[in-house]
């Protein structure tokens, strides 16, 4: 059983090895990422020079479960919007609050921009 949502920077701080790759490795073997963050995590190794079908094998490899969004998740994140707005978070940040919300989860990240948020989900800063 997990006790950990992955935002995409998590994922990415893992795959390549920067600070904070640490606190992820403990996490990892079962932890939740959603679709949409599987998404972005993809598209940033892609923009760095991955091939597509290298990307998607590498974040399908993590031993994390990856979660689709369903009708529920997808409305609740954009729910979220209000309450994020002076933050400046995207889409992909409010579904993996939303997962971790609904699962009751802490959520890893490295997006200090999060930290103070109070929307009743953990938020732990990986560096």
């Amino acid at each position: 059983m997990t006790d950990t949502v992955l935002d995409a920077s998590a994922v990415l701080a893992w795959l390549y090895e920067e600070p904070g790759m640490d606190r992820v490795g403990e996490a990892l073997d079962g932890a939740l990422l959603s679709s949409v963050n599987a998404a972005e995590a993809v598209t940033k190794l892609i923009r760095n020079g991955i091939d597509p079908s290298g990307a998607t094998q590498r974040v399908r490899d993590l031993p994390c479960l990856i979660v689709s969004v369903d009708e529920e998740l997808g409305l609740r994140a954009g729910e979220l919007f209000p309450v994020t707005r002076h933050k400046g978070l995207s889409l992909g940040d409010r579904v993996c609050l939303a997962l971790a919300e609904r699962e009751g989860l802490a959520v890893l990240t490295t997006d200090r921009a999060w930290a103070d948020l109070d929307l009743g989900v953990e938020i732990v800063l990986i560096r």
